[in-house]
Order: C-alpha cells, then structure tokens, then sequence
C-alpha cells in the first residue's frame, strides 16, 4: 500500500502538470519577456519581499521593535499581511557595520509550521571588495537603512492565491548583512551562521519550540546558506527539546567550480572565480562547514564545502534541491550575459556542456526541480513569466511552486526519500 501510495502520489503531480500546461495553451497570448540590466552579481539575487518606506541611514543601534506575545495567549488566525522588524537580542552579533542584525516575522497565530528564510547576494572577501559593497549595496552590510516592515512575495506572501501551501504558517525573513555565505564566525562582524542561531534563540518567545513543521529556506547565497547550516539549525532545535521535522529547501545555490584559470589575488569580485573568492574569504569570516563535509578535506581545502555536489552527500538532513540548468549567475561567473553581447562558439558550447554538467551534478539528490531553462532562484517571485514554447507562458505559481510545495509536503508526510525526475523538457528561450 505505501508503494501504491507513492506512485498515486507522482501520477498526481504529473496530472499538475499536465492541467496547469493545458490552461496554458489555451490562453494562446504571448507577451514579450521583460528584462533589466543588472548591477552586479550581489545584486542580481531577486529580492524575498517588498520593503514598506523606511528611514535613512542612522547611528548607533537601531530602535529595538519587538513586540513580545505570549504562546499561550494566541488565538487561531492571521493577524496582518506584513512581516514586521525585529533586532536581535544578544547586541553582539551584529551586521558588518556594526550595525543591528535581526529578522522580519509574520506570526500566524495558531501554525505549528516555520518557514525561515536566508536572503542570498553573493559576499565579500577582502576590504576591497567590502569597501566597494557597502558604497554600492550598503543594506548588504547594515540594518541602518532596514524598513520596519516587508510584505512577502512567492513562498513568502501570505496571500492564499499567490502561496497556497504556506501563506498561513509563520514566515521568517532573515536578511543577509554579513556578507560572508552565511557561514562567518568571526567577530570582526562577520557572524552569517551566528545570526542564524540568535534568530532561533528569540524565535522561542514566539513558539518554536512547539513547531511541528521547520523550513529553512534561501535563494542564491542563501542557498548555500541553508546547505552549510542546516545540520546546525536541526541541532539546535533538538537541543530546545522541539520534535519538528526540519526540512531544508535550496534555491539556486547549487553552483559548479569555475572553468577560467585567472589569477587567485583577484582585486575585485567579477575578476574573482567563485573557489577563489570563497578560499580568501573563509579566513577573513571565520567560516564554519558541517563537519562531517570539513572531515572530508585536509586544512585549507575546506572551501570545496560550499558546493553543494561536494556537501550533499555528507548531509543527514532532508532537502529539496531548485536549480536552473541554465544559471545566470553560474553563467556570469565565465563573463557570458545573455541577450548583452554577441557570443563565441566558445561560449555557446559552454551554455550547452553546463546544462550536462549540472544535471549530472544533481544525479544523486533525493528531491530536485532542475528546469532546463535560464534563470536564477524561483521561489520568492510573483509576477515572472517563463516561456514554454514560442507562442505559450505561464507563470511560475501555476506549475513551478506548486511543484515544490507539493513535493515538501511529500518530504515532511515520511520518512521515504524520493527520487524526484528532473524536469528537462522546457525550452531554453
């Protein structure tokens, strides 16, 4: 009956599928895919949420905008659509500034499911790559200029049309100020891993500890950054005595080491090869792997940890693994723009090999959407349009996240381990 129950369970999806393409069809409109110049590789990580206005930059710690609530006093619903600021408690893990770190919650009173989020936006690893990210993308780096409230968007909204699944589970944003892949130690401000474990720590007021269901979740950097701290996160949440599943969901952080030789004293980010940057980077930050992917390697080679072909295997954890065969910023990493330049034949075989090589990268992963399109991260957007073929699109809430989401709820109804078919079919456009 359990086999039964699984193959009823992928005919089902596949009957998702087919419906949600049918409708497709017969819209029979195709609209012009919008795109925009991007500022630099930091920045092209699609923002989880719309800020509300906020205030400019001030000194000094940021006004504290806790608003304590007791567990016990909750009664069943949701009480507003926005996720509110608040800093963290222990004042000594921090932004790279200096500045506040902390988190934006939207509590809906009577879920026992957590979804926590770990924004991406790539790092910095030298002062003069920190110096030249906090003049071009300071809010990477500092609370200061943070708005007291964000309204989230695709698996973060709690709007019941645009995020079906979990619009009524308490929502965590946990924006990334540490510029270090979330994995920094250091107490030089470098404390990504840190803040993820204060975050927890002044979730318990809010009711944590009583969560049947916790999902850390992350696009782009934040990606890794769920692969490098989810071992810690379920750790930590045993030790609070919780019985929650912990479950890890991965956006677009699943990236190959570079093909270019360039030289390893790159002065500026774009000139920096990924296993480069995160090799320099790792001693400024401290930064911490799981332990048993560090044992893997001898001092000094601890970096390959950040690539999730590497790390995957060495994880007890369940995940579910979104990757874009065709990834703009694992494109960007060989100074290949789509739709921006005229390309080499060179570069044309290497768009077609990476779609090979990440597809055989993610052989082994238990549950994995691997798209055969380009793109980068997926979960947190709402209005993008994906084209299926010439003359149809849809957009991604109608097959792509419900997808996921259903393959989530999979994940957390057992303890089986799917082996979930790569979705290859869509055509690169």
């Amino acid at each position: 009956m359990k086999i039964l129950g699984h193959v009823t369970f992928f005919l089902l999806l596949v009957g998702i599928w087919a419906q949600n393409n049918r409708n497709a069809k017969a819209s029979g409109r195709s609209t012009k895919r919008g795109g925009g110049a991007h500022a630099g590789r930091a920045a092209q990580s699609t923002p989880a949420a719309d800020s509300s206005q906020g205030s400019g930059r001030s000194s000094g710690r940021p006004a504290d905008t806790r608003q304590d609530s007791s567990v016990g006093t909750r009664a069943a619903g949701q009480q507003t659509d926005e996720m509110r600021l608040q800093f963290l408690r222990n004042a000594q893990v921090t932004c790279n500034d200096g500045s506040a770190a902390g988190f934006y919650l939207k509590e809906y009173r009577g879920s026992r499911r957590w979804l926590l989020f770990l924004e991406g936006g790539w790092c910095c690893y030298s002062k003069e790559t920190c110096d030249s990210r906090y003049q071009n993308i300071p809010r990477l780096m500092s609370s200061s200029g943070w708005p007291q409230t964000k309204r989230g968007t695709g698996i973060l909204s709690s709007l019941a049309e645009e995020n079906p699944h979990w619009h009524n589970a308490n929502l965590v944003f946990i924006p990334y100020c540490s510029s270090d892949v979330w994995s920094g130690t250091a107490e030089y401000s470098f404390m990504g891993s840190l803040i993820i474990r204060e975050v927890i720590k002044d979730l318990i007021p809010k009711g944590i500890k009583q969560a049947k269901v916790v999902v850390l979740a992350g696009t782009s950097a934040g990606a890794t950054g769920v692969l490098l701290n989810i071992e810690r996160v379920a750790s930590q949440l045993q030790r609070l005595g919780t019985e929650a599943q912990v479950r890890g969901l991965v956006d677009s952080g699943w990236f190959l080491e570079s093909k270019q030789q360039r030289s390893p004293n790159c002065p500026e980010t774009i000139s920096c090869t990924p296993e480069d940057a995160i090799k320099i980077g790792l001693r400024l930050w401290n930064g911490v792997v799981p332990d048993r992917c560090r044992q893997l390697y001898k001092r000094g080679e601890e970096w390959q940890c950040f690539f999730g072909h590497r790390l995957y295997s060495t994880l007890t954890s369940a995940l579910f693994i979104v990757q874009w065969l065709f990834d703009e910023e694992q494109l960007r990493v060989e100074n290949i723009y789509m739709g921006g330049q005229s390309l080499s034949e060179e570069q044309w075989q290497y768009i077609q090999n990476l779609g090979v090589e990440i597809k055989n990268s993610l052989r082994d992963v238990s549950a994995v959407f691997a798209p055969s399109c380009l793109s980068h991260t997926l979960i947190t957007k709402r209005d993008s349009f994906f084209r299926v073929t010439d003359h149809v699109r849809f957009p991604p809430h109608m097959l792509f996240l419900d997808l996921i989401t259903q393959f989530l709820i999979f994940l957390f109804s057992t303890s089986f381990h799917v082996r979930a078919a790569s979705v290859t079919h869509l055509t690169l456009f």
